[in-house]
Parts: structure tokens; C-alpha cells; sequence
């Protein structure tokens, strides 16, 4: 059988915890900055995890992380 690949996009917008959880970055904090409050960007500035509902089509994705 051969090697699965894996999606690079994916790749680089996730990473694998040491329990297995899958860390990923919050939306909407690339521009438009000034409308938004310093309370929003401050809590998305921090990562969040792939939810139960998305985490088996995420794991595909990245199989060796």
C-alpha cells in the first residue's frame, strides 16, 4: 500500500498536541483590525482546538503530525 499524503495546506494551519489534540488558529484577525474591540483581538490572538465534530476529517488530512 502505498504512503499517504498529506494536505499541505492542512499542514501548515495545524499541529498535533503530545495528547493528540489538534491546536489550530482563530479566524479573522488578518485585516480589518481597527473596527474591531482589543478584547476580540486579544482572545483571537490565542489558538484554539478542532472541534469533536471535525477532528476525524482533520486527522486525515495531517497523518504523520
Amino acid at each position: 500500500m502505498p504512503k499517504m499524503k498529506t494536505h499541505s495546506g492542512a499542514a501548515k494551519r495545524f499541529r498535533k498536541t503530545g495528547t493528540g489534540k489538534i491546536k489550530r488558529g482563530q479566524a479573522k484577525m488578518r485585516h480589518i483590525l481597527t473596527s474591531k474591540d482589543t478584547k476580540t483581538k486579544r482572545k483571537l490572538g490565542a489558538s484554539a482546538f478542532v472541534s469533536d465534530a471535525d477532528y476525524h476529517k482533520v486527522s486525515r488530512m495531517i497523518p504523520y503530525a
